[in-house]
């Protein structure tokens, strides 16, 4: 029997299960506000803390560390890497640390802390379908600007779990499926999943897309170019992750206080959040467009499918594309510990890290 520690660090929350086998014997996911992370002007000086409330939460339920035989982290951060499992090493972990491939997503810190638990127990680690994972096609690439590049950044390892499981569930291969895939949560991410590959979606924490509890969202350039005047670079950049959305507007990411002034009749808290799930819809719409219109499925996950709200406007704005199936919530603890334990079986190989990006450009505009 192997014993699995699985850490996930969201931009609101950090869960965590422990697994023996594929059974899952603990888990549980703990609510951060964004007053209480945005003491932390950095996401990597987060690491003291969030490594505090795992071991509590191991303390709890009686599980000493060094009985793990594997440490299992949600990644990103590092440069750009193709999908599956991958062995955290010191490469990745002094990249993610070092956010070279761009982004700061508390996610990030998945891999870090699953590294600092291997090294203090003696263990492997690894991560799974990080937040990096490139699949884009070229025509999702270019910007109107020479040498500036969209990079995928998204919630890859729940929408591709997601994916396959409604795969399964129609008896077809993930591969043979054209799926649009929107995990809407504290961070929103819609993506196209063209025959097993993520072929495009938004840049969930750079600015694109729609605003959510923790980010800005698509701002008009201009319009944000008048903001950074008469304040800084570095604030914009914290808005993109983690001080947006609802962050701005109300001084919380707790969107369950928000929602709950919606149905009080609040006006501002109703516009704010029909404005978001409007946004979202929207982004079904790109993604549709991305497929051609053919499309198996649109599939709904993320914690704000607890509002049956968002469910409802997104059937009724986009339930003409696809049949709509929802998975409230997200599948990444499992998809985290069944794959790792595939690997630890001799069932599955891991990849190493190569410290390169997938994509390095197109050769005639850099």
């Amino acid at each position: 029997m192997y014993r699995l520690l699985i850490i996930n660090p969201g931009s609101t929350s950090t869960k965590v299960s422990v697994f023996e086998d594929a059974r899952e014997v603990h888990t549980r996911s703990v609510f951060h506000d964004a007053p209480e992370l945005l003491k932390y002007p950095h996401v990597n000086d987060q690491m003291d803390f969030r490594y505090r409330v795992i071991t509590d939460m191991l303390d709890e339920w009686g599980v000493d560390p060094a009985t793990v035989d594997v440490f299992v982290g949600r990644g990103g951060s590092a440069c750009t890497q193709p999908g599956g499992v991958t062995v955290i090493d010191q490469k990745l972990y002094d990249d993610t640390e070092a956010a070279v491939g761009g982004s700061e997503h508390p996610a990030k810190l998945g891999v870090m802390l699953a590294w600092r638990f291997a090294r203090q127990y003696g263990r492997p680690a690894y991560t799974l379908n990080p937040t990096n994972v490139d699949e884009y096609g070229d025509l999702a690439r270019l910007t109107g600007i020479r040498g500036v590049y969209r990079t995928p950044q998204s919630h890859v390892l729940n929408q591709k779990a997601v994916a396959e499981a409604e795969a399964e569930r129609l008896g077809r291969k993930y591969e043979d499926c054209n799926f649009i895939v929107a995990h809407i949560d504290g961070g929103i991410t819609v993506s196209a999943h063209d025959h097993g590959r993520m072929v495009d979606g938004n840049v969930g924490a750079g600015g694109e897309g729609a605003f959510t509890p923790t980010r800005i969202g698509s701002v008009p350039v201009l319009a944000l170019l008048d903001y950074i005047e008469q304040h800084s670079v570095d604030e914009v950049r914290l808005m993109c992750s983690r001080a947006g959305g609802f962050v701005s507007l109300f001084g919380t990411a707790d969107s369950d206080a928000i929602h709950a002034l919606r149905e009080q009749g609040d006006r501002r808290a109703a516009l704010v959040w029909d404005t978001m799930v409007y946004q979202v819809c929207k982004m079904i719409g790109e993604m549709s467009a991305v497929l051609c219109g053919r499309v198996d499925g649109i599939l709904l996950t993320g914690g704000l499918l607890r509002f049956r709200d968002v469910e409802e406007a997104v059937r009724t704005r986009c339930g003409w594309i696809a049949p709509i199936r929802v998975y409230p919530g997200e599948l990444e603890q499992q998809a985290l510990a069944s794959s790792v334990l595939k690997v630890l079986r001799g069932e599955a190989s891991a990849l190493t890290y190569t410290g390169r990006n997938v994509w390095e450009g197109f050769g005639f505009f850099e």
